[in-house]
């Protein structure tokens, strides 16, 4: 009985020990992606984490008595720790920059995200970074996903045939590009096998890495309005779904409303089916209600634009 015992105990000791080191990875992991370098420990906790190097057969052996009073503690133990739901995902802290003015800020920011190390250590990400072009003072904030291959080239985002086409977005809602600011969640172009011009979306934990950047961007900035541009822009700014499901409303990022919207890659490739009318017209109608927001003029040719005829 008492072998028996040992066993199963020792089993649950390591159930929660692993447990237990999932869970401290995690939080390390996340105080990395922030810049943090060091982590506060209470008294006592070297103490107690130095003891877990002890195989745990070990330690009850070498303590016989207390296996008596312990012999119903490792279920209850367990069921706690399942129960209890994982801890929530802590706010992205916005990044602090010396300056006077938002253009200084915005230009620290820049330097900071050259060597920014939890982006440049994950080899899944190209080595280029892309930063955001526009005016510090813009009303409108546009957001993309990452940077592709013309963008990686010019050190600009949205200069491609996908940027020519925001351009022109742009331009038909009675504004140029120089008054807007335009960025993107990721700040670095993801990497592939053989990538040669090939472009592909960032994964979660690639946004996560650059978010800091794109959300003290906004704060800098105060922009009335921000437009995702499409789902994996909206995902990295806290808005998951589809953008289907997700546009014609505004939704929140920081308290700014925010516009989801399709990418114009998306309208570059319905166009090329055929059905590019339809495309360009939800589009539009978006950025209707986000000149309505800005309180823009709107003429009825521009509310005509991409009607059904």
């Amino acid at each position: 009985m008492i072998s028996s015992f040992d066993i199963h105990s020792s089993f649950a000791i390591l159930s929660l020990m692993s447990a237990a080191t999932s869970l401290l990875k995690q939080h390390l992991q996340q105080r990395q992606m922030l810049g943090k370098t060091h982590v506060a420990l209470r008294p006592g906790t070297m103490e107690k984490l130095s003891g877990l190097g002890r195989p745990p057969a070990a330690r009850e052996i070498s303590q016989p008595e207390p296996l008596r009073s312990v012999a119903s503690a490792p279920a209850p133990a367990l069921r706690v720790l399942r129960d209890t739901p994982p801890p929530e995902a802590k706010k992205v802290e916005l990044l602090e920059v010396a300056g006077a003015t938002v253009e200084e800020k915005l230009a620290a920011l820049r330097v900071m995200a050259e060597t920014w190390a939890p982006a440049r250590a994950m080899a899944s990400l190209r080595q280029t970074m892309v930063f955001a072009v526009g005016s510090p003072q813009a009303s409108l904030m546009f957001v993309g996903e990452a940077p592709g291959a013309e963008e990686e080239k010019l050190r600009e985002p949205f200069v491609g045939p996908a940027g020519q086409k925001l351009t022109a977005i742009i331009k038909a809602m009675g504004l140029d590009r120089p008054q807007v600011y335009i960025s993107n969640i990721c700040k670095f172009r993801p990497a592939m096998d053989n990538q040669g011009s090939g472009n592909r979306k960032p994964t979660a934990e690639e946004m996560r890495a650059c978010l800091p950047f794109v959300l003290t961007e906004i704060d800098f900035i105060q922009p009335k309005v921000i437009v995702a541009l499409g789902a994996t822009a909206a995902e990295g700014l806290g808005l998951p779904g589809t953008v289907g499901g997700l546009r014609g409303k505004f939704h929140s990022t920081s308290g700014i409303p925010t516009m989801v919207t399709y990418h114009p890659s998306y309208l570059l490739r319905e166009e090329q089916t055929g059905d590019g009318i339809r495309a360009k017209r939800q589009v539009w109608e978006d950025m209707l209600k986000v000149m309505e927001k800005l309180g823009l003029p709107i003429s009825a040719k521009q509310r005509g634009y991409f009607q059904a005829k």
